[in-house]
């Protein structure tokens, strides 16, 4: 029984780390623009399909998919916040979410015409290994994803943090004005942080694409992944959007054990609605979100 426990907590936790990738692409959005994007679980799809499609047509290994993912999402949504978004950032927020709604729907019917409704499974071969460590059997796709996801977040935060950019894209976040008084380039930095949130929402993506069926109908799951996450973890925190990743993850794995796999999501969303009554802001959220 112990290791049953320790072999589904670590589960929760390895899956839960992407979960937080997700999630945090989803909050730098936000901490910095002040947009939410509903299209986002759109963008985790297309990371879907693009493992998918890079593991049947060229058999690259996942880890390549995801960082191809990450750079053709990059641009994706780089172009899309320099060209549509950026008009929108001063309007209000119902206009806001109308937008980011129609690109999210206009996302998925891009999704359904290229490769229709139906589940595309997963053609790597991570879907069927797994490693032993101690009686614990572990899925290598999921470790791969659990160890390329930290390696990212840790390059993404020495970023925000010691790079003159990282520096400028805070400075946008604290005061949009005051930035742009002293030269900070607020539009360029605004389409490089959407690229990066979108970045991190393809790279995740293609990570999972080994435990996902490629399905365009999974976009509204995946964003009500994202907001459950940072919700939890407090919107607009780096770190809220980890640990309410982890916290999701294990939440999920011990409901699909001591349940029923089908009411794994429910038992999320029921730990969404007491951290609401309990801590309205999150784990880790300002007190002004």
């Amino acid at each position: 029984m112990a290791l049953l426990w320790a072999n589904v907590v670590i589960s929760g936790v390895l899956i839960g780390l992407v979960y937080g990738l997700i999630a945090l692409g989803l909050t730098i959005i936000f901490g910095v623009i002040r947009v939410v994007n509903f299209a986002h679980g759109a963008m985790v799809v297309f990371g879907l399909y693009i493992g998918y499609c890079t593991g049947l047509w060229w058999g690259m290994p996942t880890i390549l998919a995801a960082l191809l993912a990450g750079i053709l999402m990059f641009a994706v949504g780089y172009y899309l916040e320099s060209v549509v978004v950026t008009r929108f950032v001063t309007r209000p927020h119902h206009v806001q979410f109308i937008l980011f709604i129609g690109i999210s729907l206009l996302f998925t019917g891009i999704q359904l015409l290229w490769f229709g409704p139906d589940p595309h499974p997963s053609v790597s071969q991570l879907s069927f290994e797994t490693i032993s460590l101690g009686g614990i059997r572990i899925d290598l796709a999921r470790l791969q994803a659990a160890c390329a996801t930290t390696v990212l977040i840790l390059a993404l935060a020495a970023f925000l943090k010691y790079s003159l950019f990282g520096r400028y894209i805070r400075a946008a976040a604290d005061n949009r004005l005051g930035g742009l008084i002293v030269g900070i380039p607020i539009p360029k930095i605004y389409a490089i942080t959407f690229g990066i949130g979108t970045a991190c929402a393809g790279f995740a993506g293609a990570l999972i694409s080994p435990l996902f069926d490629a399905q365009p109908y999974l976009a509204v799951d995946f964003t009500l992944l994202a907001f459950v996450t940072v919700i939890v973890g407090g919107l607009g925190s780096f770190v809220g959007a980890l640990i309410g990743g982890l916290t999701i993850g294990v939440t999920e794995a011990v409901a699909a054990l001591i349940v029923a796999p089908s009411m794994k999501t429910a038992l999320s969303y029921a730990l969404l609605i007491v951290v609401l009554i309990l801590r309205p802001r999150g784990f880790f959220g300002a007190k002004e979100i």
